[in-house]
């Protein structure tokens, strides 16, 4: 028996809170302390026993609870709310020099004192300001643009190393900053993956962790294992007694939350100078992206006296280390597609090492990077880590050519379904919907809500049928039967059945789902509507010609000329074919003519908030197909908007441009109007 269960029986509501209490401890101990208390495993035992007790008894709900962390329901976006203090860059320097001479600028502002330092390691990350209310995590922000960020607590509250409630006496108003970054071991398990799926790989490990900070699914954010740490503060009710930088990391952490290990105060710039050097030679071992050295004076009043420019405090500086740079031989180049259709070039070289690693594949970002470094197979190139982690060309070394170099040539025809490629800005694209390197992806956006809406159809079932070989085409969903079904994992009949009934209803949603749902280049859900509103059925828009494409509203030269080009390949007749094969319905609905005197006709709507009776997706496509037009954001174009609960800044914004706004019932009152 683990020393972690309990020893007497305990009645639910003790033992939950007893579980509760027990992994907000081991939370703590393992990205604060870095001293684990249990095995991952039994961390998950536990928590799962937590979760079942939870869902026996609702009563005991609790925000707070370790099984919040879980992620709910994936929202619809991020709101956009102003910081309490400016969230302000730091400046950068690349030389010792230039670090002596704002410590001299710094002793003679402060007219001759020469004031306590503190280093500590610039983490290669996304900043963010968390906001405690009373002990309790109230938000978390991305910096913006210093003055306004993205509200993103939702996502941080999934990250195990964020406590959501403080330990000991916390603060009535506590906002820490800090840095969400990406541990090296989890950004190399995710570009392996992406690899294996074919996928463009992350350039380096900030990149994978701004592009997991905004997922719109807090799953995705738990499964990716990001980290945080402090090194900073925003506006604080409290805490009066702390007066120092390095004071304030001491009472933070003894609240819970994750501060560097590697900080270090230092009495003169000497000291400082002797971090920086030693921290260069040891950085490749932290086991996370940093790309310099952060100095700040520690004492608070110092801090105050010293001020700041119009974007960086001038009693802090940031030492910046060179990236490490060899040089080897380009041997050729291969093209992957990505699920959205890009293709990237990836170099092979002659094995070299560099920072710590042997590296041999490179990205090598687009062609037009290729072009403009004028880079020949056969070359000498110049390589480095970027971020310290993904290789990539620098440049090539021309001198060093033979004369046997060869130009570097975009593919004339998709490498892994020889579909139509075609070139969009500085990028590649495979212009075919059901390319193999993209069809799982988009598969999975083919079945869901907004597209041809197919119930039951989550992503394992499609992983399921793509991995039996039972789909390979969107058409094969419909050729789907019971036998197929109960041949999957986990299927029963019941559930058989009631994919069958999806499919079945789903075959009748007409040209517009069916345009939507294909990820066909540029077209997405308003796209597709008008494209079925001007033609009958796919047969009238195979046959449409460029200029009629173009002259639809919202359509131009780039996306007619795109589209065109697709429904001239044979892989778009085929597809459109194999679907009227089995039944799918590619005739536009024009049964609901819109009444001109309909109060939505002609009016561009923005829908916030939530709704008792509605979602927003359903509700949007209703008021659509009421005449109105509607919009993400709200802007002078903007003539009414619907408010739900927590509308948030658009509410504020429209009424600063004096948009007419609803609520539900009168929206409700409107819309029975329409209907008497």
């Amino acid at each position: 028996m683990s020393e972690f269960d309990d020893q007497t029986p305990l009645l639910p509501l003790a033992r939950i809170e007893e579980l509760r209490s027990l992994l907000h401890r081991a939370n703590r101990f393992y990205y604060v302390e870095a001293d684990p208390i249990m095995s991952d495993g039994e961390f998950d035992r536990l928590l799962a026993e937590l979760a079942r007790l939870e869902e026996a008894h609702p009563d005991s709900h609790d925000p707070d609870s370790p099984t919040s962390r879980v992620g709910g329901e994936p929202v619809s976006g991020f709101e956009t709310v102003p910081h309490a203090r400016r969230m302000m860059s730091i400046d950068n320097t690349y030389s010792i020099e230039d670090v002596r001479a704002w410590h001299e600028r710094v002793v003679k502002a402060l007219d001759g004192e020469v004031p306590a330092y503190v280093c500590e390691p610039k983490i290669d990350g996304v900043a963010i300001n968390l906001r405690f209310e009373n002990g309790r995590l109230a938000a978390a922000v991305t910096r913006g643009d210093g003055e306004r960020g993205d509200l993103v607590t939702s996502n941080v509250r999934a990250m195990d190393s964020v406590p959501l409630v403080l330990a000991d006496d916390p603060p009535a108003v506590l906002e820490v900053r800090g840095e969400i970054y990406m541990p090296e071991a989890a950004f190399e398990r995710i570009n392996a993956g992406r690899e294996a799926r074919g996928e463009q790989l992350f350039a380096n490990a900030r990149n994978s962790t701004a592009g997991t900070l905004k997922s719109l699914d807090p799953a995705v954010i738990r499964a990716r294992g990001l980290r945080f740490c402090a090194h900073g503060r925003g506006e604080i009710l409290g805490l009066e007694d702390v007066t120092t930088y390095s004071e304030l990391l001491g009472r933070i952490r003894a609240l819970g939350l994750s501060v560097s290990t590697r900080t270090k105060a230092c009495s003169t710039i000497e000291a400082v100078i002797e971090c920086i050097e030693a921290f260069g030679l040891e950085r490749g071992d932290v086991g996370f992206a940093t790309d310099g050295m952060v100095v700040r004076v520690d004492a608070f009043a110092a801090q105050e006296s010293l001020g700041e420019t119009a974007k960086a405090p001038r009693w802090c500086i940031a030492f910046k280390y060179p990236a490490e740079q060899a040089v080897t031989r380009l041997l050729k180049v291969d093209w992957q597609v990505g699920k959205g259709g890009t293709l990237t070039p990836r170099a092979t070289m002659e094995p070299v090492l560099v920072a710590g690693t042997t590296v041999q594949h490179a990205t090598m970002h687009n062609i037009e990077e290729i072009r403009r470094k004028d880079i020949r197979i056969g070359d000498r190139v110049v390589i480095e880590k970027a971020g310290e982690i993904i290789p990539q060309i620098i440049e090539p070394v021309p001198a060093e050519r033979s004369g046997a170099e060869e130009e570097i040539l975009p593919p004339a025809d998709c490498p892994e379904c020889s579909g139509v490629v075609e070139q969009e800005g500085p990028k590649l694209y495979c212009t075919n919907p059901e390319c193999t390197a993209q069809f799982r992806e988009r598969l999975k956006w083919f079945v869901g809500r907004g597209q041809m809406d197919i119930d039951g159809f989550g992503e394992k079932l499609v992983d399921q049928l793509l991995d039996a070989g039972l789909v390979s085409h969107f058409a094969d969903l419909f050729r789907l039967t019971r036998k197929d079904l109960l041949a999957l994992e986990r299927m029963g009949e019941t559930s058989a059945d009631n994919v069958l009934a999806a499919l079945r209803e789903a075959r009748g949603r007409g040209l517009a789902r069916v345009l939507a749902g294909l990820g066909i280049r540029h077209i997405g859900t308003s796209a597709a509507k008008i494209l079925a509103g001007a033609f009958a059925d796919a047969d009238a828009l195979l046959a449409a010609k460029e200029d009629e494409l173009e002259a639809l509203p919202d359509f131009g030269a780039i996306t007619a000329k795109s589209l065109h080009d697709y429904l001239a390949s044979e892989s778009a007749r085929s597809t459109f074919s194999l679907l009227a094969e089995v039944g799918v319905s590619l005739e536009s609905d024009r049964s609901g003519v819109v009444d001109e005197s309909s109060v939505f006709n002609a009016q561009v709507v923005v829908i916030t908030g939530t709704f008792a009776e509605f979602k927003r997706s359903e509700l949007a496509e209703r008021l659509e197909s009421l005449g109105a037009k509607v919009t993400g954001s709200v802007s002078a174009k903007t003539t009414l908007l619907v408010a739900g609960e927590n509308a948030g800044s658009k509410h504020a914004k429209a009424e600063s441009l004096g948009v007419e706004i609803w609520d539900e019932p009168r929206l409700v009152e409107e819309l029975t109007r329409l209907q008497s």
